[in-house]
């Protein structure tokens, strides 16, 4: 396959392949990492953060984009210390997903963080921390404000 850039930028770079189907832009991306808390009532931690994409706010785990050479289990605790003030001594990966395949690379690991210490608290870019119950979350997400990396990992810790 040839492939041209089109565009590279500090997050993402944007490249033209041919295929034989035809030409498809395919969005590069380093990868990422997301984080389920829960608290001792079930409840789950997001994050409130301004999206561009969404055209607002929303609500979601805390996850961040890797390093170059950064392992994702490092990337996860990172994040989770800079946007929420917490650390975890038990980490258990939940699995990978693609989240836009269609047209990026991005790869989304997920973690379950247990065992917390610290106070749940915005910090760097993010707004507010706070825990949820399942029910409001999803109740988010048939409204339109839902993020999937957040029901990824809802649904593969079992909800």
């Amino acid at each position: 396959m040839k492939a041209t850039y089109g565009y590279r930028g500090r997050l993402v770079s944007v490249r033209l392949i041919q295929t034989p189907e035809g030409a498809r832009e395919l969005v590069e991306h380093p990868g990422a990492v997301a984080v389920l808390v829960r608290d001792p009532f079930g409840r789950v931690l997001l994050v409130r953060q301004s999206r561009v994409g969404a055209g607002g706010d929303l609500w979601e785990i805390p996850a961040g984009t890797r390093e170059p050479g950064e392992p994702p289990l490092a990337t996860a605790q990172r994040e989770l210390l800079e946007e929420t003030g917490l650390q975890a001594s038990r980490w258990t990966q939940l699995g990978t997903i693609f989240p836009t395949p269609g047209y990026s690379n991005e790869r989304i690991t997920l973690f379950l963080a247990q065992g917390i210490t610290g106070e749940a608290t915005g910090r760097s870019e993010v707004d507010e921390a706070r825990f949820f119950a399942v029910p409001s979350i999803l109740s988010m997400a048939r409204e339109g404000h839902g993020d999937a990396k957040t029901l990824a990992a809802l649904a593969l810790a079992g909800g």
